[in-house]
């Protein structure tokens, strides 16, 4: 073993100073490489507040267990299913609380533009804890008033100075159907890629906006378990005492439920996941230009090497040293970019677009990836060299 490191500590970095050698290549070749990962950044970037965005109202909900109509698709896109069946779980061991959620789309005016504008509507009963939100519960008596809303601050579109109006404490009202709301308190939730904003309101609120839903029809029903009570027994008898016009999942499961949808049934989620693999093929073309313009210009040198003794296996490791260093010092001025493109998206889109750990350790591994498969493809003609042909 420490032969193998007195080797290694005295072998020639000759990897580094062929890039070095070139530092107009070199500038190119890192460029090359950092514009590769800003696009897999931004893609996954973007992949993620998809997932992130749209999961917002249900990892929001006070729920242990989630019923589901079976012809449900996502959040905007919901079946109804009978509120009986909400009775009927009460009836099964472990169930201690049992709500309905109302969900729909509806076109107001913007308060602030005047303007039509398309926003989700949470309709529930007041009394009932719905949300875990703690802005939304402390204001739960303003719902209890007719025609009273709660609004998504964080929605998007122009609705600052109207926002801006509400916490002064000034009455903000609209207009739905030629019928007046009034924005009773704000709360914090955020935009999605389905929907630029939400409203709370209670059950009766909802169904006065909605007039052409019946009350006995809800879209969600939410299931608290007993303290003590394990929510996957329950479920599991859930499914067996409820008949198959309802589908039951766990909290965890409802979310998964939300994000396979954007994942596998929405174009979205293919189109960035494709942009991701895009950009890592333009990452491998370029780092392989670099890389087979290398070794064809030290050529000779290489069959020199050769000749004298050294190993394919000794020669492909210049290479993969070069490609390595290349992934690595690419890789730096890439992650740094996508900081400040992410903000920029962030603040134009009202989507939550941020760095993670995760994603970085997944791109840089990419990065490392990309340049030892160019480094692989780039060797082809180094192993086929003949040193009696050079010279």
């Amino acid at each position: 073993m420490m032969g193998l490191i007195r080797q290694l500590q005295r072998r020639t970095p000759l990897g580094w100073l062929q890039l070095r050698h070139d530092k107009g290549r070199l500038m190119v070749a890192l460029a090359g490489i950092a514009f590769a990962d800003v696009l897999m950044f931004m893609q996954l970037g973007f992949q993620g507040s998809l997932y992130d965005s749209n999961t917002r109202v249900n990892r929001a909900m006070l729920a242990d267990i989630v019923l589901l109509s079976p012809k449900a698709l996502n959040l905007q896109n919901m079946s109804t299913f009978s509120r009986r069946r909400l009775l009927q779980a009460k009836d099964v061991p472990g169930v201690q609380t049992a709500t309905a959620l109302y969900v729909g789309s509806i076109t107001w005016k913007n308060p602030q533009t005047l303007l039509s504008a398309t926003v989700q509507v949470l309709g529930f009963a007041p009394d009932e804890p719905t949300f875990n939100l703690p802005e939304v519960e402390q204001q739960l008596d303003k719902l209890k008033l007719p025609d009273n809303v709660l609004f998504d601050r964080k929605a998007r579109g122009k609705y600052a100075d109207a926002i801006a109006r509400i916490d002064r404490g000034e009455k903000v009202t609209t207009e739905v159907d030629r019928r007046t709301l009034t924005i009773a308190g704000l709360f914090s939730l955020g935009a999605s890629f389905g929907a630029d904003g939400s409203l709370m309101a209670s059950d009766q609120t909802f169904l006065h906006l909605f007039p052409r839903r019946n009350a006995a029809s809800i879209s969600i029903g939410l299931i608290r378990v007993k303290p003590g009570s394990d929510p996957q027994q329950v479920a599991t008898a859930l499914k067996g005492h409820l008949p198959e016009d309802v589908r039951v999942l766990t909290y965890q499961e409802y979310v998964e439920f939300e994000k396979n949808y954007w994942r596998v049934a929405s174009p979205v989620g293919f189109v960035f996941g494709l942009g991701t693999a895009m950009a890592f093929v333009v990452g491998v073309v370029i780092v392989y230009q670099v890389l087979s313009t290398d070794v064809n210009a030290h050529l000779k040198e290489y069959a020199t090497f050769k000749a004298m003794g050294y190993s394919n296996s000794y020669l492909l490791g210049v290479v993969f040293e070069e490609a390595i260093i290349l992934a690595v010092l690419g890789f730096i001025p890439g992650s740094i970019w996508p900081l400040g493109l992410y903000a920029l998206a962030a603040k134009a889109t009202a989507l939550p677009i941020h760095m993670t750990a995760s994603r970085a350790v997944i791109v840089f591994l990419l990065t490392v990836i990309m340049c030892l498969l160019s480094g692989a493809i780039a060797t082809r003609k180094l192993q086929s060299a003949d040193p009696a042909e050079m010279f």
